[in-house]
């Protein structure tokens, strides 16, 4: 989703024409008791869980940010489920505006044809990479108009919206109108003087018109009232800051129509065809019409989690909410807010030739291993840095190495020829120290066993690079532990080293159980490959179902004697340096040397 700033300035022009019937005043006691009800609503269903990405502008092919929000919804969308609820996860396309249909002329397409070509690009990438949506939403399906709609006519009724005359700049590439303050100085080629946007560099020019304007003005106080209330329903921290900072200034209001002559792409404004409402204000509303509005939303709107990136909040911690409360409906329980991505510490551009295609590096990485990166690496309150050294030291170290080790030990014939869950024996690994376990392992027993809470934390705020992070930390804990006891030197005719031998392997399964089962919201086949592996059930993969080492609490475990799963290869393989190819050469010349 791609958003245009729409705002009236002190510079423009605006002449009221307001509807007949009286105007309530947002700022009557009525009216504001009307607002603060609809917050919350006390039926809502408490298992049900709502999760959206933006909806993504159709004017490019997907890049890295575009998959970054699809995954981490895809995460939050996946751990919910383990967890038992309901869930549903929305995604899609933003097909409206006058860049759309520049690009559909340019293109000698048709606006939907050309939408609908770009659209499945979109719907490529996320099923290559395994993104498990449940609805996928286009703002030129029927169903989103007729909500669009609806929703228009509300604040319509309400007063909200009126007619007024804009002057003002206006950027064509941005689809957005700006104060003079976002504005600079520039030369153009051909050496004129012109004016662009601070923020996006594009060109503004001076345009004069009739359009609808929504009383954005009005809703100062309760924004942040709201704001005030829930300290997170903007996350992280230092976005909720930042929109706490933005309401200490007057809001003017924003226009939310483009006259039909200049804009014939888009939702008619309901009963005069001469107006078009607004690319933003269509699209903001996917989220409603996903949730079955306006008749069957009540049982997700009360559950919406929205996340963004950092270039859209102020429209969905500001516009949005305002737009809601205007509307009647409740507000969304939380605004995820995520930052860019960059390569090699560049923006990506065009002209610079450094956009990383996500398509492509998922083939090159695999779908989990750029799933396992882009979680790993990713902080939600600073810019993060992409290169593809990167994500083959990272997938090298700790799947195929740290991880994929640790199965391949614990599971080889060599070392299991059995090829079960072997027993596990309290005198070898009693509850108190005393028998062949040292210190450091009851170490690693204390942080596996809090593992699934600490990643339940990050998980919800998430933050899954911290709960990736404690989850590889355990995992380098029991590659520790099998190598200090070294199971594979012990003497198999031995009766105490054969059931102390047995209770190592049975510790590193148990924690291999622990990490596959945590792990299937982020990487869902290696995962898979992990559980099925160990012979757990898909009814036995669930949050419930963890359980860390129950016969070291003195009750039975439903795994211990069980037959493995077959064995389908390497958990990860390991990849080629990208920096290979560069070294060849090096290597070549210093083998003539030798010769």
């Amino acid at each position: 989703m791609r958003f245009p700033v729409v705002i009236v300035s002190r510079s423009c022009k605006v002449v009221h024409r307001l509807k007949q019937s009286p105007f309530l005043s947002p700022a009557s006691a009525l009216w504001r008791h009307e607002s603060v009800s609809v917050l919350r609503d006390v039926s809502t269903d408490v298992r049900s869980h709502y999760i959206t990405t933006p909806i993504f502008y159709v004017n490019a092919a997907p890049h890295l940010g575009h998959l970054y929000s699809a995954v981490m919804a895809d995460c939050l969308h996946r751990y919910k489920l383990l967890q038992g609820f309901s869930s549903k996860f929305a995604t899609g396309t933003d097909e409206h505006g006058l860049k759309i249909q520049q690009a559909a002329e340019a293109a000698g397409k048709d606006p939907l044809t050309f939408c609908t070509d770009v659209s499945e690009r979109f719907k490529h990438l996320f099923s290559s990479c395994n993104i498990s949506y449940t609805d996928y939403i286009r703002t030129t399906e029927r169903r989103h108009r007729q909500a669009v709609e609806h929703f228009w006519s509300v604040l319509w009724n309400k007063g909200l919206i009126y007619k007024g005359h804009y002057e003002g700049w206006y950027s064509t590439q941005d689809e957005s109108f700006l104060t003079p303050s976002q504005l600079g100085d520039a030369v153009d080629s051909s050496g004129n003087q012109i004016k662009v946007s601070l923020e996006s560099g594009h060109k503004v020019e001076w345009m004069k018109e009739d359009n609808y304007m929504f009383r954005l003005s009005a809703f100062r106080s309760q924004l942040l009232d709201w704001l005030r209330g829930n300290p997170r329903a903007v996350q992280p921290e230092c976005f909720h800051q930042l929109v706490l900072q933005w309401l200490q200034h007057d809001l003017p209001d924003l226009s939310v129509s483009r006259q039909s002559s200049r804009l014939q792409w888009g939702i008619p404004v309901p009963d005069d065809p001469e107006q078009t409402i607004y690319v933003w204000l269509d699209a903001l509303v996917n989220y409603l019409t996903v949730a079955g509005y306006p008749h069957k939303h009540h049982q997700w709107w009360n559950m919406v989690h929205h996340i963004i990136g950092k270039d859209i909040l102020k429209f969905h911690a500001i516009y949005w909410p305002a737009f809601l409360l205007g509307a009647g409906l409740p507000l969304p329980q939380t605004i995820h807010v995520h930052s860019h991505w960059t390569a090699e510490g560049k923006k990506m551009s065009k002209s610079l030739g450094n956009v990383v295609d996500p398509l492509q590096r998922s083939e090159m990485f695999t779908a989990d291993g750029m799933r396992y990166f882009l979680l790993r690496q990713g902080v939600p309150d600073s810019d993060c840095d992409y290169t593809d050294l990167k994500v083959f030291k990272l997938l090298n170290a700790e799947l195929a190495d740290s991880l994929g080790g640790l199965l391949n030990r614990c599971t080889a014939p060599v070392l299991n020829p059995a090829q079960v869950y072997p027993s596990f024996c309290p005198q070898s690994f009693p509850r108190e120290q005393g028998g062949r376990a040292v210190a450091e392992d009851y170490h690693m027993l204390d942080a596996v066993k809090n593992l699934p809470s600490v990643v339940e934390r990050h998980y919800e705020s998430m933050h899954a690079y911290k709960a990736l992070e404690a989850i590889a930390a355990c995992v380098r804990q029991t590659n520790g532990f099998v190598q200090r006891h070294a199971p594979w030197k012990l003497d198999k005719r031995d009766s105490a080293e054969q059931r102390w031998r047995d209770t190592i392997i049975h510790v590193s399964l148990e924690c291999l159980r622990v990490y596959g089962t945590l792990l299937q919201p982020v990487v869902p086949e290696i995962s898979n490959k992990l559980l099925s592996r160990l012979g757990v059930q898909p009814g036995e993969r669930s949050w419930a179902s963890l359980n860390f080492l129950p016969r070291y609490q003195g009750t039975d475990c439903p795994f211990e004697g069980r037959a493995l799963g077959s064995d389908s290869g390497v958990l990860f393989s390991r990849l080629e340096s990208p920096d290979a190819d560069k070294h060849e050469p090096n290597k070549a010349k210093k083998a003539a040397k030798c010769k």
